[in-house]
């Protein structure tokens, strides 16, 4: 029995519709704009999108069950939050986060400005150095409901390692 290191790579998605009345939140940052996403908790698509990849990378299931939607806890809830309970869970088991590559994809608003305070905040709670942490930022060149303003999508990539007892 030998002491490996065990490196894993999970992938997330979100989507959520624009609609009036919100706070647009992406990455932990409000972001100012006439429409904020509409969901149950904040509807932040980037760091849910980053739960999914960590959650997959760990193979501990998906965001909708750790928190599901409808769950009174859960309404408004800072998606940062649930980034942090996500973390602690990791490394309960063991695991520790190598790094997040993220994409959102929106036609408006630009973003360019909000990015590094996104890294900021995602790497403060995730506790890992910012340089560990991607977010880029695209558009769909008007297609899709993307490029109609209906909503915001991202993706992320999250590689995680832990010490795992292997027999080899």
């Amino acid at each position: 029995m030998q002491n490996m290191k065990d490196i894993r790579v999970g992938i997330g998605y979100d989507v959520h519709p624009l609609t009036p009345g919100r706070r647009l939140v992406l990455g932990g940052v409000e972001i100012p704009f006439v429409k904020g996403l509409s969901g149950w908790s904040d509807a932040d698509v980037l760091t849910h999108a980053i739960i999914d990849a960590l959650l997959g990378a760990a193979a501990l299931g998906d965001i909708g069950n750790h928190f599901p939607p409808g769950e009174p806890q859960y309404k408004d809830i800072s998606s940062l939050a649930l980034l942090e309970r996500v973390r602690n869970e990791l490394a309960r088991s063991g695991w520790q986060v190598s790094n997040i590559d993220a994409t959102i994809v929106a036609e408006q608003p630009k973003l360019k400005d909000f990015i590094d305070g996104m890294r900021q905040k995602l790497s403060q709670t995730l506790d890992i150095n910012i340089n560990q942490v991607s977010v880029k930022a695209s558009t769909s060149a008007g297609l899709g409901l993307v490029g109609r303003g209906e909503g915001i999508i991202a993706y992320a990539v999250a590689m995680i390692e832990g010490n795992q007892d292997e027999d080899i």
